[in-house]
């Protein structure tokens, strides 16, 4: 993995629209980045109040029961954090100001402080936008890394996360580069061929991953297989909402998924790369 030795100016800034999404799709990136010594900050737009609940003895925790589920997954990220070296993490507008919409068409995306509201004609874009504004002002990034326009797999609150951070990037002089997460469709073949799903889970096909693009649209690939341990242990500390599996892990639908052993970016806006596809989101960019 090519990052700026310790001591430089590199900074980047990744928005998430929910706790373990950073560690899900971009884990391996953020702990090698964070060891490399470049500064990265964490930007998370809810605290996953919607999300489906893994282990028995806490679905009392869920929204339909006692709704305090968002405040548990608040230490399950700060647990990944941990696990990631990623020292700067922050909710989007503080804590609580957006609510997890779960899933389109549901109750909860009626909600008054439903994130869906920040994707771009909602009432609260404009707002989401100044928050992310006031961090990326504060933190400086030269490179921002958020979802691309489906979300990844199209839930609404993903959507409404590169909405907004590609529109404040590109009302920010300072992000240089906005990428997004993607997955180009032959990697991920690869990797589920000969995959050994254990037994009780189902196994996956490329669509179960999400992301995937042509592999003509990726611009950066990252080796992530160095932060292999830390990467575990950061998916680890979601228990409420995965397994983790020593080949793998898998989300409350039980259907087993590998870690993959590099992580792709797609240049949406900012400066050109220089050369092939390459392993250096900042390759090319002065300070």
């Amino acid at each position: 993995m090519k990052w700026a030795a310790r001591g430089t100016e590199r900074s980047l800034l990744v928005v998430h629209a929910h706790p373990d999404d950073e560690s899900i799709t971009t884990g391996g990136t953020l702990a090698g980045a964070a060891a490399s010594g470049v500064a990265v900050t964490l930007v998370t737009c809810t605290l996953g109040e919607q999300g489906e609940i893994i282990p028995p003895d806490l679905a009392g925790l869920a929204a339909e029961f006692a709704d305090q589920l968002g405040g548990y997954r608040h230490t399950e990220l700060a647990a990944a954090c941990d696990a990631l070296g990623v020292t700067d993490h922050r909710y989007l507008g503080g804590i609580g100001a957006y609510r997890d919409s779960g899933m389109a068409g549901s109750a909860s995306a009626a909600r008054p402080t439903a994130f869906i509201r920040a994707r771009v004609g909602g009432v609260d874009h404009e707002r989401a936008i100044t928050d992310l504004l006031a961090v990326i002002d504060d933190v400086r990034p030269q490179v921002m890394i958020s979802y691309d326009a489906d979300g990844g797999y199209g839930h609404p609150d993903h959507i409404a996360a590169h909405e907004v951070a590609r529109h404040a990037a590109a009302k920010s002089p300072q992000v240089r580069r906005f990428f997004a997460i993607v997955r180009p469709e032959p990697a991920v073949r690869q990797a589920l061929d000969g995959f050994p799903v254990p037994a009780g889970y189902a196994a996956p096909v490329p669509a179960d991953l999400g992301f995937l693009v042509d592999p003509a649209g990726v611009g950066v690939q990252i080796d992530v297989t160095g932060a292999l341990d830390r990467h575990r242990a950061a998916l680890a500390a979601h228990a409420t909402q995965l397994e983790l599996l020593d080949v793998g892990f898998a989300l409350s639908n039980r259907i087993a998924q590998p870690i993959l052993p590099i992580e792709y970016f797609a240049l949406l806006d900012g400066e050109a790369l220089d050369g092939p596809v390459g392993g250096d989101l900042f390759a090319g960019l002065t300070t």
